[in-house]
């Protein structure tokens, strides 16, 4: 189900169709096929809308030690790890959320803001052409993408 939807997402060019794919994909991801982590995932999810980052960090922890293959709480503990201000923190859960699932556009849009915010603009770039190749007409990519690099013909950011 999953192939499918990522092989329409490539092909997809209206926003609408996008948003719908890509909630599709969401509730893939958002569905463990255990009732106990499903519960658990939510809980966490719960927590981040509260803005209690300490508590939805700490319901992720337990989640990864529950069921360490599931992409989706790592990528939720670094959505926490983000929104609390720990970029270190949240790019280490990012790689082991792609680690899972290298498709996560979620992750990679998050990867992607937190090194433009890092100043490391050409890695930031690498992380939105690999979004690219998953999602070409993805609103405001090519936007980001040119962003960056005038910063780096400007002579900005790492390298």
């Amino acid at each position: 189900m999953l192939n499918d939807l990522f092989a329409q997402l490539r092909t997809a060019t209206a926003p609408a169709e996008i948003e719908a794919l890509q909630n599709g994909i969401w509730q893939v991801w958002l569905t463990t096929g255990d009732a106990a982590l499903d519960k658990q995932l939510e809980a966490g999810m719960r927590a981040l809308q509260a803005a209690d980052f300490t508590r939805a960090i700490g319901v992720f922890d337990e989640l990864i030690a529950a069921a360490p293959h599931l992409a989706e709480g790592w990528n939720k503990r670094a959505t926490a790890y983000y929104q609390r201000g720990d970029y270190r923190a949240s790019l280490a859960d990012i790689a082991e959320t792609l680690r899972r699932e290298p498709r996560h556009f979620g992750a990679l849009w998050g990867q992607a803001a937190i090194l433009r915010q890092l100043a490391d603009p050409r890695r930031a770039l690498r992380t939105l052409k690999q979004l690219e190749a998953l999602c070409p007409n993805l609103p405001g990519l090519r936007e980001q993408q040119l962003a960056l690099r005038e910063q780096l013909e400007d002579g900005g950011g790492a390298f």
